[in-house]
C-alpha cells in the first residue's frame, strides 16, 4: 500500500529532523532529560509529532520551516520548495508559575506534544554514572546538570503542577516515569506514592513507567493509587544488542518483560500496558515485528519509534533510520494493530496514547 502523504511527511521529518528559521517559535524545544529530547512539538496535517530539530542530522535536515506566518503556520520546505505545512503548540501557560518555594513549575514536569503533561519523578538512576552499566542512548542526567529540572519530585509538587496544568492549559493526560532505584521496586513505589496525589488534586488519566519490578503484586498496587496505563519499555528487542547498548538494564531479560507483561495486562487490561522500541539500533524489521506479534497477541501495545541520536551520550553519531525503513516497520506494525485490536486513541494515557514521538498511529488508519 502506498503510504498517504501525511504518513510520508512525518517520517521523514522524525528521521531527518528539521531546520527552524525561527527557532523560538511555539513552545520551547527540548534538550536532554528523558523522552523526546533534541526536538520540537509540531503539527503536520493535524497529528501533532515531536521532530528532532538540536541534533547533527537535523542541522543538515533538506527541511526548513520557515518562519511563521501570522496565523502562526510554518511553510516546510526541502531544498527550497514548499512540501506541507506546520503549526507549533503554543508555550503553556503554567510555566509561568512557581512552588511557594521558588521552583518552576517548568522544572517539575513539561508539556510534550500537545496536550500531555510528563515528568521524570527521580532524575537520577543506579546505572547511569556508569558508561559501563548505562543505556547509551540515554541523557537523563543532562537536564539536571544543565538546570533545567530537579533531581526528585514530591507527590506534592507534581499534584500542584498537575491540577494547573489541566485548569490552565487544557492538559490531557500525564505520564510518569522514573530513572531506576536501587529497590527491587524499581521505581513503582514512588510512580505510586506520586499517581495517588495527583489524583487527589484532580481527575487526570495518569501512566506510569518503570522496570518491571521484581514482585508482580506492584501492578495491582499501582493500579489501586491511580495509575491508568503501563509502560515497560523494552528499547531494544535483540538480548545481544541489548547487553552491547544498555549492559545494565540488559540484565533484565526479555523472557522477564514478557512474564510481566502477562501479568499486568488483566490488571490494566488489554491495550493499557506497552513498551517502547527504538527502531534503527541495529535490530532488523523482522527482529521488532516478530516480537511486536507476540505482545499484541498478549494485549500489549509495542510503541515503535525512530531512534533519535541525543548530543552528548555515547550514540550521538548513531544515525537516525531512514524513512524507508520506518515506513517498512510501521505499514505492517500499523495492520497488525488493527487486527489485534489495538490502538492508540483507546489507549487512556502515556506514549502510545500521545503517539507524537513516531508515525505509528498514522499507519494504524
Amino acid at each position: 500500500m502506498k503510504p498517504t502523504t501525511s504518513q510520508t511527511l512525518i517520517t521523514e521529518l522524525q528521521s531527518f529532523g528539521v531546520r527552524l528559521a525561527d527557532p523560538i517559535a511555539g513552545a520551547p524545544s527540548r534538550r536532554g532529560g528523558a523522552g523526546p529530547s533534541d526536538h520540537k512539538a509540531m503539527t503536520v496535517d493535524g497529528r501533532t509529532v515531536m521532530v528532532p530539530v538540536h541534533t547533527a542530522a537535523a542541522f543538515a535536515s533538506p527541511y526548513v520551516a520557515e518562519r511563521p506566518g501570522a496565523d502562526g503556520t510554518s511553510v516546510i520546505t526541502r531544498d527550497g520548495i514548499a512540501v506541507g505545512e506546520v503549526s507549533f503548540p503554543f508555550q503553556p501557560r503554567f510555566y509561568a508559575l512557581q512552588t511557594l518555594d521558588g521552583i518552576p513549575y517548568s522544572k517539575i514536569a513539561t508539556l510534550h506534544g500537545r496536550d500531555v503533561l510528563a515528568t521524570t519523578v527521580l532524575q537520577t538512576c543506579i546505572r547511569y554514572q556508569s558508561r559501563t552499566k548505562s543505556c547509551q542512548f540515554c541523557s537523563i542526567g543532562q537536564s539536571l546538570a544543565a538546570g533545567r529540572t530537579i533531581a526528585e519530585k514530591s507527590p506534592a509538587q507534581l499534584a500542584e503542577v498537575a491540577r494547573a496544568a489541566v485548569l490552565l492549559d487544557g492538559v490531557k493526560h500525564m505520564v510518569m516515569t522514573t530513572g531506576t532505584p536501587a529497590g527491587s521496586d524499581r521505581g513503582a513505589a514512588v510512580l505510586a506514592d506520586c499517581a495517588f496525589a495527583v489524583k487527589a488534586a484532580v481527575e487526570l488519566p495518569i501512566q506510569a513507567q518503570c522496570e518491571p519490578p521484581d514482585d508482580d503484586a506492584w501492578f495491582a498496587r499501582m493500579k489501586a493509587a491511580g495509575v491508568d496505563a503501563l509502560g515497560m519499555h523494552l528499547e531494544v528487542v535483540g538480548e545481544d544488542l541489548r547487553r552491547q547498548i544498555m549492559p545494565g538494564k540488559a540484565q533484565v531479560p526479555v523472557s522477564r518483560y514478557l512474564d510481566a507483561f502477562r501479568a499486568a495486562v488483566p490488571v490494566f487490561g488489554r491495550g493499557q500496558v506497552s513498551t517502547y522500541i527504538l527502531a534503527g539500533l541495529g535490530d532488523s524489521k523482522e527482529e521488532i515485528l516478530e516480537l511486536s506479534a507476540r505482545l499484541i497477541e498478549i494485549g500489549v501495545y509495542p510503541f515503535v519509534v525512530p531512534f533519535v541520536p541525543i548530543s552528548g551520550t555515547p550514540l550521538e553519531d548513531h544515525p537516525a533510520p531512514s524513512p524507508a525503513f520506518m515506513r517498512e516497520l510501521l505499514a505492517p506494525l500499523g495492520a497488525m494493530l488493527k487486527a489485534g485490536g489495538l490502538r492508540s486513541s483507546e489507549i487512556k494515557a502515556g506514549c502510545g496514547k500521545c503517539g507524537a514521538c513516531s508515525a505509528l498511529s498514522a499507519f494504524e488508519e
